[in-house]
């Protein structure tokens, strides 16, 4: 029997294009896609600011470097908050299976600056029983210790989990735990594959 039900962020929570967005509003001189997403997503300091490792004005100060940034942090904070849109259909759907008795549940590799400015905008910290982020717990999906503290917060066993995510690549350590995961890839479908593991809503 289910008993918690796990969302990730990004393309989940929030709409797929929403980081595209922000990529593309932020105030810059560098132009160069590559880089952008590089800095932004894939380099060294954003893995040591997601986990926790960089403080916020550490890795915004290298960012403003390396993509000639033309605004401060308050104005990257703007950026986030105009940038980043949430699935509706997701949202409510959040909130009806918390009223429903199930416990809501963030898994997320995010960092702290994201995470705040979002919930600022939204207040969508609010409707989730358990957050786990990786900027708090030094660990990111797909690794097992993430997904181990979402399993001691949320009380229950590994096979009373489910968790979606748009990226199947960082489910490989909720696998190895026994939690049940599949990939998101539209509303119908998320609804479907949980319908299929006994819950309706």
């Amino acid at each position: 029997m289910i008993k918690a039900i796990c969302f990730d962020l990004d393309g989940v929570y929030f709409t797929s294009d929403s980081f595209k967005n922000f990529k593309k509003h932020l105030p810059k001189e560098v132009n160069d896609e590559e880089k952008i997403s590089y800095v932004l997503a894939k380099s060294d300091e954003m893995i040591r600011f997601k986990r926790g490792e960089m403080s916020e004005e550490e890795y915004w100060e290298y960012a403003t470097m390396e993509l000639k940034i033309k605004t401060d942090l308050d104005g990257i904070c703007d950026c986030l908050r105009e940038s980043y849109d949430i699935n509706h259909e997701v949202a409510d759907y959040v909130t009806k299976v918390q009223k429903a008795g199930y416990k809501t549940c963030i898994c997320s590799n995010n960092f702290i600056t994201r995470v705040r400015e979002l919930d600022n905008e939204w207040g969508f910290l609010d409707i989730f029983d358990i957050k786990v982020f990786s900027y708090e717990v030094g660990f990111m999906k797909p690794a097992r210790e993430i997904y181990q503290v979402l399993i001691t917060k949320t009380g229950a066993n590994p096979n009373e989990i489910v968790y979606a995510d748009d990226d199947e690549n960082k489910m490989t350590g909720a696998k190895d735990l026994g939690i049940n995961t599949f990939i998101y890839t539209n509303f119908n479908d998320f609804k479907n594959k949980l319908a299929s593991l006994g819950v309706y809503i």
